[in-house]
């Protein structure tokens, strides 16, 4: 498979590392409610490169990241047990690449390229 029409990359900013087996959700808005499209979890650098299919229809996405058993394999207390991103889609558009920037207290994200 090729890059997914949905990336992704978590950066762990509290030790300055890449989050490696961040478990992420991909789903989508149908109706009123949330569908699961893909999962699959962060490789050593951090990143998700297939997440789901190659191209999306328009719509509303989220991605779910289990940062509460990220940050458990490392014995570490964080406030946030799950961060979910929830963002548009425009079939038109070749990628949407969804960053995450995370920290035990704090997070942070963007659209991407």
């Amino acid at each position: 498979m090729s890059i997914s029409h949905v990336t992704t990359h978590v950066l762990d900013t509290g030790s300055g590392k890449p989050a490696a087996a961040v478990p992420v959700t991909l789903h989508v808005l149908d109706g009123e409610r949330w569908v699961r499209i893909a999962d699959g979890a962060t490789d050593a650098d951090g990143r998700i490169k297939e997440l789901g299919p190659e191209r999306l229809p328009s719509g509303t996405y989220r991605l779910a990241f289990d940062t509460g058993k990220y940050f458990a394999a490392s014995g570490t207390e964080s406030f946030f047990p799950e961060v979910t991103l929830t963002f548009g889609v425009v079939e038109s558009e070749p990628h949407y690449h969804v960053p995450l920037l995370l920290s035990p207290f704090a997070y942070s994200t963007y659209r991407g390229s």
